[in-house]
């Protein structure tokens, strides 16, 4: 085997698959190193509820075959009331979604070794020259991409991934069967996916139920370790509030886990720090990125995939090859416009929104309904004048607190 390529990356998630796949067929020698067996694979990394959305299946090119069960809307619950809007998505079958990713990746020209722990990043005279994987094997590229999520091996060790670990939100999933979609008590979900926004069940975050067909569905619940996490929570862990929702909802009185089916994950909710350094991009869940009231992360993974595909490109087409800090920053530019742009004020609009009362929950129902259709998708993308249309001056005391503990953060207030 070859110990030099144009490109390494660890990890083979969506987004390093998605980067393989593009910089292969641009004709590049690509190298991806997986830490799971092949065999196995992905059992240990099947981790995303994998909503998502027709604008990440046509831009990825993403065929119907990986989709577990098309939906036609999305379902905002509080404790006692519900928001419903017509809007088409696809819950896809995890695993599959990736293997297709490997698989076409493979058929571009992409190379792949499962079985292959990257741990550190070999640097020469401070540039990043390669990978260092399975305790002392080797391998050299021009360009090294950090795909591994949280754990960000590479990144953590170059200074440009700054996760901190009072700010990851963690979460739980099963695919159930018995499921009473459209129980009389609530909002019908069938052919919908559903995030209740409800502080008895996940302080500092949320639940979900993402339909999957028939009587079955994905339902999960995640909270970050917040304010509101250890002024409301009960000490449970993820896997105790997860069963005191499943014991106190009647729509899964008869319901059953499907053995296998339970997943597990972990995302950052904090603002991005550096993205790239020479030779060097960290892409996916090894950057944090969420969305305030639709996080999709797979969409904003395979989107930060093509900006680093983009500028691996770019800077492997110059007449010199230069991977310096300053040309890999086209990557950090790509990010910000296109990946999460607004970034900074979506993530303390997804602060904010955790932090309400339960009661604020209930009245946000209330103001989506009134408030025209788009209003949604602008609050998501961070739009502050469309969050505007949410505010209350009842609001204010909250927001007011909200002020004092961001300037807290910051140093403002000591």
């Amino acid at each position: 085997m070859t110990d030099r390529f144009d490109v390494v990356i660890a990890g083979a998630g969506p987004a390093g698959a998605q980067c393989a796949r593009d910089l292969a067929g641009r004709d590049y020698d690509v190298l991806v190193l997986e830490t799971e067996d092949e065999d196995e694979f992905p059992r240990q990394s099947n981790k995303s509820t994998a909503g998502t959305f027709p604008s990440m299946m046509g831009a990825f090119s993403i065929p119907d075959d990986v989709v577990m069960h098309f939906t036609d809307s999305v379902v905002l619950e509080s404790p006692n009331d519900h928001f419903a809007q017509t809007q088409p998505g696809a819950v896809l079958e995890f695993a599959d979604f990736k293997r297709f990713l490997v698989r076409e990746g493979r058929e571009r020209g992409a190379e792949y070794r499962f079985d292959s722990r990257a741990t550190a990043p070999i640097t020469e005279d401070g540039d990043v020259v390669g990978v260092r994987y399975d305790g002392d094997e080797e391998v050299y590229a021009d360009v090294v991409i950090d795909a591994t999520g949280p754990a960000a091996p590479l990144a953590k060790d170059l200074g440009v991934s700054d996760l901190e670990r009072e700010n990851q939100a963690i979460g739980i999933e099963w695919e159930m069967e018995g499921v009473e979609i459209d129980h009389p008590r609530y909002a019908d979900l069938t052919d919908a996916m559903m995030l209740r926004l409800d502080h008895d069940l996940a302080p500092g975050g949320y639940s979900w139920i993402f339909h999957t067909g028939g009587d079955t569905a994905k339902v999960g619940l995640c909270y970050i370790q917040n304010e509101k996490y250890h002024a409301q929570g009960e000490g449970l862990s993820i896997d105790g509030y997860l069963e005191k929702w499943l014991d106190s909802d009647p729509r899964f009185a008869d319901a059953e886990k499907l053995a296998g089916k339970q997943h597990r994950g972990s995302a950052h909710i904090q603002p991005p720090g550096k993205l790239s350094t020479d030779g060097f991009m960290a892409i996916g869940d090894t950057v944090p990125t969420i969305d305030p009231l639709w996080g999709e992360g797979i969409h904003k993974g395979m989107k930060s995939a093509r900006a680093a595909a983009i500028t691996a490109d770019a800077v492997l087409t110059s007449s010199n090859r230069d991977t310096s800090a300053e040309h890999m920053a086209l990557y950090g530019d790509l990010w910000h416009e296109n990946v999460a742009p607004r970034a900074r004020t979506r993530l303390l609009m997804t602060e904010l929104l955790y932090l309400a009362p339960n009661e604020r929950y209930d009245q946000l129902m209330r103001d989506l309904e009134r408030a025209d259709g788009d209003t949604l998708s602008e609050v998501n993308g961070g739009n502050p004048l469309a969050m505007r249309k949410l505010i209350h001056l009842d609001d204010l005391p909250m927001l007011a607190e909200f002020a004092r503990k961001q300037l807290e953060k910051t140093g403002w207030l000591t």
